[in-house]
This record gives structure tokens, C-alpha cells and sequence, in this order.
């Protein structure tokens, strides 16, 4: 007999799905026994539903197709919610298959029973609960169709119960989803507008986010127009630091002064595909232009003087022509300037000298960066992970760096690491892993072991919630529920059947991270840095100064001087 469940898993199949992310539970028995007989879908079990979801993000984001993860019902789906809002923020397609209760106990409170239609609605561009046959193959193929059209997340809700029903004579289409690229672009008049704007111009800065990912050649003819420095948002870094002689760094909250600098000092800010959000770091008194693929951004983060909707890449073929070359590189030069400056300070700080403990982890960063593989991909936890992986991992063109850069959750780097070792299996995975987010989610380092996925986890183990307490000094508090009692990350990877090292020393750095990377299999280096690091961003506000001046009367009213003397010697005194 052939269930809906059957029916489903053919409709997966025929949009080239090979692995769903899950954990088993009775209301998804029917699913999950469809896919094993089917054996064409791989079930990858994971110890977290929040990690299936993450997996699946990081598979989308790097597949560039549909990804697919599962939960059980109430509980188990719940799980799914956090990270489907990093896939739905990150515009990556996935699709989630929410069981649900026994569909005609629906409405009476019944065990594990929630609304789950009602609760995914916002992390999602569509939701509907599956009921009968009839509706699976059109209801399933339109739930991916939007996940790949509005890159985001779609939900089917499953009662266990409905998935058992013979489906009858129900077709399955061959083409259950159609991708689609349009050249969406301004019209001829705009980009003439623009284009006058930007002529007008003396001191340009180009502000470029995730958007310009296949627009690297065409930004460096843009740049020498207008003899204009790039600044990057975050996810921009990957796609825009290498090979280029205008970059003026990262601003934002984990970026560089000279970033900072490009873009206050200009008279024309062109946004370039980023959303990036902190209005601080934006020019009060510029001219800001906007492009976007997405036109419900333009504006939306600081008042716009222009703004136009359309794909960066086929924006600037259109642009380029009408743009003249007669701007000063005095603010181009001053901007490149401050950037190789702050490079080399940055630079400067990622040193270990043996016996000096515990290790800076910007040496740790640039000892991963400087060992990894051409072609590597990195996540990254949010908090120091992620302000370290900014300034010293060193893209190249080829090399991925993912996080949750727009949602912003903790526990991130394991799970995404999971899903891009399963997507990309010949290539090298590194998660650099907060010893906080870490220990959130670190029942699925045994996902690691049971799928033999070779990630190489590198934990930033600094005994604390780092980024946090950074945080609450700089607003005058004094830290506390920051402080975490960690284990032997090494030896616990070692109990669980995995390749454990642990490193105090930066003398023995070097040889660990390459002995990991090397190693043909999952590894965890736990590597103990220092907790006084200090990760400041570009702009320091006169709020930031007297709320740091007050944590340190508070550390020494309280007797933690001790505290103060470390965090100058950490910071000042290397």
C-alpha cells in the first residue's frame, strides 16, 4: 500500500533532496520508515532538532538548493523553531516537516499538542497542515517552490496518523519545483539618476553586503571610477576582501576603524546588496544611495536620498557606462591607508610567545586561517568567535564563511558544521566554537562520531560568556552569570569516541591545529585563551568610555582590582 508518507518522500525525491535533518519520534514513525525504504534519502540523525534545522540552512546555503529537516510533534518541532528563524533570516531554502498530533484529537488538548501552523508562521513564507491525499503533491511542491523562490523557510505540519493513509492513485509530478533566476535591474532613467548622483561625487564610499556575491570584477572597475574605497558588512567579508586593493575593512559593532572612518569622511554612500543594520555606524550628513535586489529594504536602516531595486550585478553592468572617471583618490587613499595601518596592529596582536598563558585567540585564528585548506569552509558562534573570524580569517574567493550573522543565536557553529560536511564531504569543515555555544548543543558532537563527518571543532575556551561580559563592562556593569565551569573539552571528546586535544601553551598551537586538520576524521582541539580579551568596536561612544570607567571603580570597590590589572596586562602589555 502506499501511504501519503510515501507520497511525500517521492515528491522530495523528485525535487533532488538527498538528506533530511531529524530526530525520530512516533508521530513521525511513518515519515522516517518511508525514507528508509526508499533508499534514496539519506536521515541523518542528530541528537538536537534545533541542529537539524541549523544542518539544513548550512546545506541550502551551500547547495543553493532546497534543504530539509524534521521534527516530531509539540516538542520535537518546537525544537525546529530557532533555527528556522536563522534559516528564514539567513534567505536560505528550507523546508521543515513538522509532525503533528493524531489529527482528530486536533482542538482538544491532547498530548504534546500545540498549533504549529500558527507558531511557524513567522519564521516562514508558508505553512499548511497536510489532511488528505489529494493535497500532498501540490501542497508539497508549493511549499518548496516558495522556499526556493523567496529563499526562506516552508513548513508542512503532518498529523502522525494522516501520514499512514493509502494514497490511492495520487500523481507525483516529475518537476516538483522550478528555479528560476530573473535579471531584475532599474529602469534606464534611474540608473541615469544614479548615475548623476555618483558623478557629482568627490568622496565615495561603496558600503557592500552579502548581495554582491558574484559582483567582485565589476565592483573593482567601480571602484576605480570613482576612485572609491569598499567597506564590507559581515557577510560581505567572504566575497569582497580578497584581491582588492580598495578594501577599507568591516565597520559595525565587530568591524575596524578604518571601515568606520570610509564611510563617516565620505559625501556619497553607495549601498551595495546589505541590509546592515546599526543606524550608528551610518553618515548623518551624506548622500546615501541604495541598491537592493529586495525593495522593501531601501530605507528601511538610515534616510535615503535614492534608492532602486534591483540585482547589484546586472545594476552595475548597466551603471558602469555612464559613470565618469574624473573623482580625486584623496579620500580613496586615506581610507586604504587606515586600513593597511589597522591590518598591521591587528596583525601585530595575533602573536604567542611560549609560556605566555593563556593564548590571545586572535593568534589562534590566524594559526586556523594560515593552516586551512584553499577551498575550507568556516562557521563560526556568535559572540568572540565570530569578531575574531571577521578580522583574521583570510578569504580567497573559494573559501565559505557561515554564521548567524542576522538572527544572531548562540550554539550555531557545531550544527552548521554538521550540515556542510554532509553537503560538501571531500571538502575541510572548521567550526570555531564558543565554549558557551558549544556546551548549549554538545550532545551532537555524537553526531560527528555515528555519521563519520570530519569536522574539526576548535573551541575558544575562555571560561566565560566573553562577548557578554564585554557588554556589561562597556555599560558599567559588573559582570556576573558570565562565568562558565568548564571541562577538558578534549578528554570529553575522547569519551565520546572522537580525537581530543587540549592546548595551553602557543607553543604547542601550531602543532595541534595542523595535527587536527590532518587527522582523517571528526577532531576536537580545546584550546584554553585568554577571558581579558578585549574586542571593542570601531566607534567608542562617550556612553561606552563612562560606563567602562564605571565597571572598573565597581571591580575595585568590590575588591577585583585583580581583574583590571589583568585586563591591562592582557590588552596593554604584550
Amino acid at each position: 500500500m502506499k501511504t501519503i508518507a510515501d507520497t511525500i518522500v517521492q515528491v522530495l525525491v523528485n525535487a533532488g533532496v538527498k538528506r533530511i535533518y531529524g530526530i525520530v519520534g512516533d508521530s513521525l514513525n511513518n515519515m522516517v520508515d518511508s525514507i528508509r525504504r526508499s533508499g534514496q534519502i539519506e536521515w541523518i540523525h542528530v541528537r538536537h532538532e534545533e541542529v537539524a534545522a541549523f544542518a539544513a540552512g548550512a546545506d541550502a546555503d551551500l547547495s543553493g538548493s532546497i534543504a530539509v529537516c524534521a521534527g516530531s510533534s509539540g516538542p520535537g518541532n518546537l525544537h525546529l523553531i530557532n533555527g528556522l528563524y536563522d534559516c528564514h533570516r539567513n534567505r536560505v531554502p528550507v523546508l521543515a516537516i513538522a509532525a503533528h498530533i493524531p489529527s482528530d484529537e486536533i482542538g482538544s488538548e491532547y498530548f504534546q499538542a500545540t498549533h504549529p501552523e500558527r507558531l511557524f508562521g513567522e519564521c516562514s513564507h508558508f505553512c499548511e497542515v497536510i489532511m488528505t491525499p489529494r493535497q500532498v503533491p501540490r501542497t508539497v511542491t508549493m511549499a518548496i517552490q516558495q522556499a526556493v523562490s523567496r529563499s526562506g523557510v516552508s513548513v508542512i505540519v503532518l498529523p502522525g496518523d494522516v501520514a499512514a493513509l493509502e494514497a490511492g492513485k495520487v500523481s507525483v509530478p516529475e518537476h516538483v519545483y522550478h528555479p528560476t533566476a530573473p535579471v531584475v535591474h532599474p529602469s534606464p532613467s534611474e540608473i541615469s539618476r544614479l548615475a548623476e548622483y555618483l558623478n557629482k561625487g568627490n568622496q565615495i564610499t561603496l558600503l557592500c553586503g552579502a548581495g554582491c556575491a558574484q559582483s567582485h570584477e565589476l565592483l573593482m572597475q567601480l571602484c576605480d571610477k570613482l576612485k572609491s574605497p569598499i567597506v564590507s558588512a559581515l557577510r560581505g567579508k567572504e566575497y569582497l576582501e580578497y584581491n582588492n586593493p580598495y578594501y577599507a575593512g568591516l565597520t559595525g559593532l565587530i568591524g575596524y576603524s578604518s571601515g568606520y572612518h570610509a564611510m563617516m569622511d565620505c559625501d556619497v554612500l553607495l549601498m551595495l546588496g546589505t541590509d546592515f543594520p546599526y543606524r550608528q555606524f551610518y553618515p548623518e550628513d551624506a548622500i546615501v544611495l541604495q541598491v537592493d535586489i529586495e525593495s522593501s529594504h531601501l530605507g528601511r536602516r538610515t534616510p535615503l536620498t535614492y534608492g532602486l531595486c534591483g540585482d547589484v550585478k546586472a545594476t552595475l553592468e548597466m551603471l558602469l557606462p555612464h559613470l565618469t572617471s574624473e573623482h580625486d583618490n584623496q579620500h580613496l587613499e586615506k581610507s586604504v591607508s587606515r586600513y593597511a595601518k589597522v591590518r598591521k596592529e591587528l596583525d601585530e596582536l595575533a602573536a604567542g610567545k611560549p609560556g605566555h598563558m593563556p593564548i590571545h585567540p586572535q593568534y589562534l585564528t590566524k594559526v586556523i586561517s594560515d593552516a586551512a585548506q584553499a577551498n575550507a569552509i568556516f562557521t563560526c558562534d556568535v559572540g568572540t568567535p565570530t569578531v575574531w573570524a571577521a578580522r583574521y580569517l583570510q578569504m580567497n574567493g573559494q573559501r565559505r564563511l557561515i554564521g548567524s550573522f542576522n538572527h544572531g543565536t548562540m550554539a550555531n557553529a557545531l550544527p552548521q558544521a554538521i550540515g556542510a560536511q554532509a553537503t560538501e564531504p571531500a571538502r575541510q569543515v572548521i567550526s570555531l566554537s564558543g565554549d558557551g555555544g558549544l556546551t548549549m548543543l554538545m550532545g551532537d558532537l555524537l553526531t560527528l562520531k555515528q555519521h563519520q563527518l570530519p569536522v574539526k571543532v576548535i573551541v575558544f575556551n575562555n571560561g566565560a560568556l566573553g562577548f557578554v561580559e564585554l557588554e556589561m563592562k562597556a555599560a558599567g556593569f559588573l559582570e556576573s552569570g558570565t562565568e562558565l565551569l568548564n571541562p577538558d573539552f578534549g578528554a570529553v571528546a575522547q569519551a565520546m569516541g572522537l580525537k581530543g586535544i587540549r592546548v595551553e601553551d602557543p607553543s604547542m598551537l601550531e602543532g595541534a591545529i595542523q595535527q587536527a586538520l590532518a587527522y582523517n576524521g571528526p577532531v576536537v582541539v580545546d584550546v584554553v585563551v585568554n577571558r581579558q580579551e578585549l574586542s571593542m568596536p570601531p566607534k567608542i561612544n562617550l556612553k561606552q568610555a563612562q560606563g567602562f570607567t564605571l565597571w572598573m571603580m565597581k571591580a575595585v570597590l568590590n575588591g577585583r582590582g585583580d581583574e583590571i590589572v589583568e585586563l591591562a596586562k592582557t590588552n596593554l602589555l604584550r
